[in-house]
């Protein structure tokens, strides 16, 4: 079968003719090319008639258009390839049509002619002579604006890098008068302004995102903090309430003593004893009517630690440093226990311990203390033993505040 194309065999491309292969030829410098039986597709747009070479053409011009009709003219436009150079005709005279062309003859392609000034401002900005020339050709050869809007919406088209041609009797309608180079610069500084208002008002919007987002974030914060705070508060007030009672107790029992020794000492020195109607009223019987009159309120865990750190002190009175060093062994105790409650060694005590019995295990209360922070006697009573699902934070931190009240409390458990 004789071919019907030509195909370059640098790219692939099919051609129709001689002509075209020279011109690819020139554009490109590809010299390899073969005849081909595949025939170069005719595919012509039923909408606007454009006509396609291959099915990517027709996919951007369906995506640039939205037509989607094609009507397939190859096979009206196959035709066997002539591969000879075309004879330049002598003497003879060839019978001619109306129009003064010979009959019979191609019609003669050229590059279409397009303003010369606007080429030039194309080239000048970077773009190839062909593909500058066809987007003047394109846009209607009207405006410098116009050719680079083509550009850009035609840059990926496979021929966009190839000059256009049209018949040699095409007459090109009169431009409309290019720019001048005042107004290119005018346009293109509004081209420019245009878009950095455009990235302005975006960087503008994203800012306005993020400080609504950094005014979120910071809410939160101050919420979490202003709860934390509270919370500190409240155990303060807390624990300064029961210093304040426990000082006014230790005073209130010293002034009772005071008042015995007094009546003692007049007992001694033979002296009547004091007119009770002169002596300080006691409190108000009402008060006291009103507290007796109230339901009688089970005592808590913390006054129970309370209670029993008083009777260790009171049992201990006349050794302070004794005193002392079991309240500071307890709060080490507690305070391994709370910081690092996974750890069994701290959780478990050894009663026969020499340096336990001594701080903690032969004075009155010691262990009881420990069994209210929630030890157990385990292995008959050898050992005490805090379970890990029996730990209670808020009961350790009870008793670490106790402990603390009970060492820094100068009045704590005096009488």
């Amino acid at each position: 079968m004789a071919g019907v194309s030509l195909k370059c065999g640098d790219c692939g491309a099919l051609l129709k003719s001689v002509e075209e292969a020279q011109e690819h030829a020139e554009l490109t410098s590809h010299s390899n090319f073969s005849e081909s039986t595949e025939a170069v597709l005719n595919l012509v747009c039923s909408a606007c008639g454009k006509p396609c070479r291959s099915k990517t053409e027709t996919d951007l011009h369906t995506k640039r258009t939205g037509h989607t009709e094609f009507v397939d003219k190859t096979e009206e436009a196959t035709k066997p390839i002539n591969l000879e150079a075309p004879k330049v005709p002598m003497d003879v005279d060839e019978p001619t049509s109306s129009g003064g062309q010979p009959e019979g003859s191609a019609e003669e392609m050229v590059a279409p002619e397009v303003d010369a000034k606007l080429l030039e401002e194309l080239e000048g900005m970077g773009f190839p002579k062909a593909r500058a020339t066809r987007a003047l050709h394109f846009s209607g050869n009207t405006s410098l604006e116009a050719a680079v809007n083509w550009v850009v919406e035609h840059e990926k088209d496979p021929d966009v890098d190839e000059m256009p041609l049209v018949p040699a009797n095409t007459k090109l309608e009169a431009p409309k008068p290019a720019l001048t180079p005042e107004e290119v610069k005018q346009k293109a500084a509004e081209l420019r302004e245009r878009a950095r208002k455009k990235k302005e008002e975006e960087e503008r919007r994203m800012e306005r995102e993020r400080e609504k987002e950094r005014i979120r974030v910071g809410k939160e914060l101050l919420e979490a903090k202003r709860i934390e705070e509270d919370n500190e508060r409240k155990r303060i007030m807390a624990l300064r309430k029961a210093e304040k009672e426990e000082e006014r107790r230790a005073r209130e029992k010293i002034r009772q003593k005071l008042e015995e020794d007094k009546a003692e000492r007049r007992r001694k020195l033979g002296l009547p004893p004091e007119d009770p109607a002169t002596s300080k009223p006691a409190a108000p019987a009402p008060v006291e009517e009103k507290k007796s009159s109230l339901p009688i309120r089970p005592a808590t865990k913390a006054e129970q630690m309370r209670e029993c750190l008083r009777s260790l002190k009171q049992a201990h009175k006349d050794d302070d440093a004794k005193v002392k060093r079991a309240f500071q062994t307890l709060l080490t105790y507690i305070g391994n226990v709370a910081k690092t409650p996974s750890e069994e060694k701290f959780r478990k005590i050894r009663l026969s311990n020499q340096t336990f019995q001594d701080r903690v295990g032969a004075l009155e209360g010691g262990i009881r203390f420990l069994e209210l922070c929630g030890f157990e006697k385990i292995e008959a009573g050898e050992f005490l033993f805090l379970a890990r699902e029996k730990v209670e934070m808020s009961v350790l931190n009870s008793a670490g505040s106790e402990l603390n009240s009970a060492i820094n409390n100068p009045f704590f458990g005096v009488l």
